[in-house]
């Protein structure tokens, strides 16, 4: 006896198909080019999720180095003379801090000078 999926093999491509929506030619109609296309999305999804980080960081020490130079110190020493005070701040606070309050910015950069 062959069995007959009927409801659960439609729930199965429908969900396919809703996920590829919006992808291009027959990749967003046709089943099988499509549950082909929505694994390769969700692998580009996964490494996009690990890149952002990356990305994000060095942005964040883009914005903490540009604060450092305004005060006149190099972004190795300032990160440097904060480990040695104590400080334990991560650098997206600290990027924060340089862009949206410069004061307080500039007090951190004393303390780590000293």
């Amino acid at each position: 006896m062959r069995i007959k999926r009927a409801v659960n093999g439609v729930k199965k491509r429908r969900k396919i198909l809703k996920l590829a929506k919006g992808y291009r030619a027959s990749k967003s109609t046709l089943y099988r080019v499509a549950r082909e296309q929505v694994m390769k999305s969700g692998q580009y999804a996964y490494v996009g999720r690990k890149l952002r980080k990356r990305d994000m960081r060095s942005l964040w020490i883009s914005r903490i180095n540009a604060g450092c130079r305004q005060n006149g110190i190099s972004y190795s020493k300032f990160i440097g003379g904060l480990k040695k005070n104590g400080i334990e701040l991560n650098r997206k606070v600290l990027a924060d801090l340089a862009l949206t309050d410069a004061a307080a910015f500039t007090k951190l950069v004393e303390t780590a000078k000293k």
